[in-house]
C-alpha cells in the first residue's frame, strides 16, 4: 500500500505546489504590469505640429481608473480611463494650443454614457468655435458616435461602412414568470406610481405609467441629440426623423447625399487629408497624440494657489457597506474632511448615481447640509441623479444638469421575497417556523408577510416617502403638494427637470465648478477630487480578500437566496430610494 499513499500524497502536493507557483506567477505579472505602469513617463511630450487624436472607443469616466485584466493566452493587461473633468479640460487647452494643428475623433465606438458625451460634445463645439479644426472618421457610425462626430468640420466616413442612426430605445427585462416557475414569492410595498424599479419583480409586462414615462424620458433625450445634429448639419430635426422612421439612411451614398456625412474616403485618403492640413508631405511625418497623454502633459492643478474648490464624487449605487463602484460608509467620512478642511473654499458635489439604501442617503445628506453652513455646495449632475441619488443633493446651493441626465424618481419602495415555497419545490425542503412572538419571523425570508405586517411596512415605506417630499421642498424652496405633484417615482430627463423645479440651470460639470468659484469670490484656484483614487494594486487586493472570506452560503437557504440574487439582482428584503438602471440603447 506504500507506493499508493505515496502516489496520492505526491498528487496532492504536486497539485498544491502547482496551484503555489501558478498565483506567484499571475501576482508576479500583475505585479510587474503596475511597475511597468507606473515606471513609463509621467510626462509625455507634446509635438509641435501635432494631431490631438481622441479615440471615443477609450473610457471616459466620472473619476480616471487604471483597470486590470487577465488573459491565459495575452497575459496582464493595465489600462485606464480618463476622467470626465480631464477630457474637457484637454479639449479646452488644445483649443488654444499652438502645438495641436486640428483634433481628430477617432468614432469607431463609444467609451462614454449619454450624459459624458452631451457634455464632451460642448467642449468640442468649443473648440471649433475657438478657430480649432476638428475632424470625424469612422468605420461605421452609430447613434452616440455620430452624435458627438456631427459637431465636426468634416465627418468622414468609411466609403463602405455604416452610418447607423436609429432614434433610441430602451430594453427592460420582467421577471415574473421566471419568479414563479421557481416558486418564489416577492410582495412590493411602494409609494408612487412611477415608482418601477420593484415592478419587474412583481408583472410580467410593463405598467402603463412606466411605459408613458419611458417613452417621455427617451423622447426627450432624442430630442437633445437630434437637436444638436440638425444644428451642426444642413437638414432639419424633423427631416432626420422622417428619414429613420423610413428606413431612409440605408447605405454610405444616402449618408452623404443627405449631408449626414460629407467625404467618403478609405483609410489612405484620410491619411493624405491629414497631411495637407499638417502640412506634411508623407503620412508617416503625421504626428499624433492621444487625449489621455495630452491631458497629462498640459492639464496641471494651479499648485501655487492656496484655496481650492473639492470636487466630490458620488458616484455608484448608495450602499450601507464599501465595495468598488458603489457609495458606501466611509463616503460620509470623506465629505466630513472636506468640511474640516479650511483651504477648500467651495464644493461641487458631482452626482451619478441611480440611489440606493435609504438609510445610507440620510447620513450622506446629513453631512452635505453640515458642509454647506461652513461653504458653498453646487451640486453637478451626471448620467444618474435620481432617488437616493437626488434625496442626498436636493439641499445644495445650485443643482446643475445636464438635459440628459436622468433625475428625480422621488419615490421608496421595499422588496420583500420568500423562499419557503421554492425551497420545497426544487429542492424538497419543508420550512417549518418556531417563534416566540407572533411576528418574530417577519422579512426573515422565508415566508411572506401577513396582512397585519403588510400594514407595518406600508406605514414605513409613507414615513419615508413624506420625509424624502419634505426634504426636497425645503431644499427646492417649493411646497409639499407641488413636490409631490411630480414626485410619486417617476423619473425626468434633465431638460425636463429644469422646468418643473427639480434643477436651477443646464450644464455640465466646468459650469458648476465656475458657479462655485463666482460663490466662494474665488478667480485663482486649483482643484482637489475625493474621494482619492485608490491605486489598481489597493483595489485588486482588497478585491481578492473579498472573495476570499465570503461565507455567507452556509445553508439551502443561503443556496437559493444567492442564486436568486444572481438571476434577478435581489439579494433579501429592503427599503429603498432608488431607480431601475434604464439601459438606453446609443451605441
Amino acid at each position: 500500500m506504500k507506493p499508493f499513499w505515496k502516489v496520492v500524497f505526491g498528487g496532492c502536493f504536486g497539485a498544491l505546489l502547482a496551484f503555489v507557483l501558478i498565483n506567484l506567477i499571475i501576482f508576479g505579472l500583475i505585479g510587474s504590469a503596475i511597475s511597468s505602469m507606473g515606471s513609463k513617463d509621467s510626462q509625455p511630450v507634446v509635438p509641435k505640429g501635432a494631431i490631438l487624436k481622441v479615440d471615443l472607443s477609450q473610457a471616459i469616466a466620472e473619476q480616471g481608473k487604471e483597470s486590470f485584466s487577465f488573459d491565459i493566452l495575452a497575459g496582464p493587461n493595465m489600462g485606464t480611463s480618463t476622467s470626465l473633468l480631464d477630457a474637457i479640460h484637454a479639449v479646452e487647452t488644445a483649443s488654444t494650443d499652438p502645438q495641436i494643428k486640428f483634433i481628430y475623433l477617432k468614432a469607431d465606438a463609444l467609451g462614454m454614457g449619454i450624459s459624458s458625451a452631451e457634455e464632451f460634445r460642448a467642449a468640442l463645439a468649443k473648440a471649433r468655435a475657438n478657430g480649432k479644426p476638428v475632424v470625424a472618421y469612422s468605420q461605421s457610425y452609430s447613434n452616440g458616435t455620430y452624435y458627438l462626430a456631427s459637431v465636426a468640420d468634416k465627418v468622414i466616413l468609411n466609403a463602405y461602412g455604416d452610418c447607423k442612426v436609429g432614434g433610441m430605445s430602451s430594453q427592460l427585462m420582467y421577471y415574473k414568470d421566471l419568479i414563479d416557475h421557481l416558486g418564489i414569492d416577492i410582495q412590493l410595498i411602494r409609494h408612487g406610481k412611477y415608482k418601477s424599479a420593484g415592478e419587474p419583480y412583481i408583472k410580467s409586462e410593463m405598467s402603463k405609467e412606466n411605459k408613458e414615462q419611458y417613452e417621455k424620458l427617451l423622447g426627450t433625450i432624442w430630442g437633445v441629440m437630434a437637436d444638436a445634429i440638425a444644428d451642426s448639419r444642413d437638414f432639419t430635426v424633423e427631416q432626420l426623423n422622417e428619414w429613420i422612421d423610413n428606413l431612409e439612411i440605408s447605405s454610405a451614398e444616402i449618408a452623404k447625399e443627405k449631408g449626414l456625412v460629407d467625404e467618403l474616403w478609405f483609410d489612405d485618403q484620410v491619411r493624405d487629408y491629414f497631411c495637407t492640413l499638417s502640412g506634411v508631405k508623407e503620412p508617416k511625418d503625421l504626428k499624433y497624440v492621444s487625449l489621455k497623454d495630452y491631458a497629462a502633459a498640459k492639464v496641471k492643478p494651479n499648485l501655487r494657489a492656496k484655496d481650492k474648490i473639492a470636487v466630490i464624487y458620488a458616484d455608484g449605487e448608495i450602499v450601507m457597506d464599501d465595495s468598488e463602484g458603489t457609495i458606501g460608509n466611509n463616503f460620509a467620512k470623506e465629505i466630513a474632511k472636506v468640511r474640516n478642511d479650511e483651504t477648500v473654499k467651495a464644493v461641487v458635489f458631482r452626482v451619478n448615481s441611480p440611489g440606493g439604501s435609504v438609510q445610507a442617503a440620510a447620513a450622506i445628506e446629513r453631512e452635505i447640509a453640515l458642509l454647506k453652513e461652513s461653504k458653498p455646495v453646487v451640486a453637478s449632475y451626471g448620467a444618474y441623479a435620481a432617488s437616493g441619488g437626488y434625496w442626498i443633493s436636493c439641499g445644495t446651493d445650485k443643482i446643475y444638469s445636464d438635459k440628459t441626465t436622468l433625475t428625480g424618481s422621488i419615490g421608496v419602495f421595499g422588496l420583500i421575497p420568500s423562499f419557503g415555497k421554492a425551497l420545497k419545490k426544487n429542492v424538497h425542503l419543508n420550512v417549518f417556523e418556531v417563534s416566540t412572538h407572533k411576528h418574530g419571523a417577519m422579512a426573515d425570508g422565508m415566508f411572506p408577510l401577513d396582512p397585519e405586517e403588510e400594514v407595518v411596512m406600508q406605514d414605513q415605506i409613507e414615513h419615508i416617502y413624506t420625509d424624502f417630499v419634505t426634504r426636497v421642498a425645503d431644499g427646492r424652496g417649493m411646497t409639499f403638494d407641488a413636490v409631490d405633484e411630480i414626485a410619486q417615482g417617476r423619473v425626468w430627463a434633465g431638460g425636463d427637470a429644469i422646468g418643473i423645479g427639480l434643477v436651477d440651470e443646464l450644464g455640465g460639470l466646468t459650469d458648476a465648478i465656475a458657479y462655485a468659484a463666482t460663490l466662494a469670490g474665488l478667480e485663482k484656484y486649483r482643484l482637489v477630487e475625493y474621494p482619492a483614487v485608490e491605486p489598481m494594486y489597493n483595489r485588486l487586493m482588497a478585491s481578492m480578500n473579498e472573495q476570499g472570506t465570503d461565507q455567507d452560503i452556509k445553508t439551502p437557504t443561503d443556496a437559493l437566496q444567492k442564486a436568486a440574487g444572481w438571476m434577478i439582482g435581489l439579494d433579501g428584503p429592503e427599503i429603498v430610494s432608488r431607480m431601475p438602471y434604464i439601459d438606453i440603447i446609443l451605441k
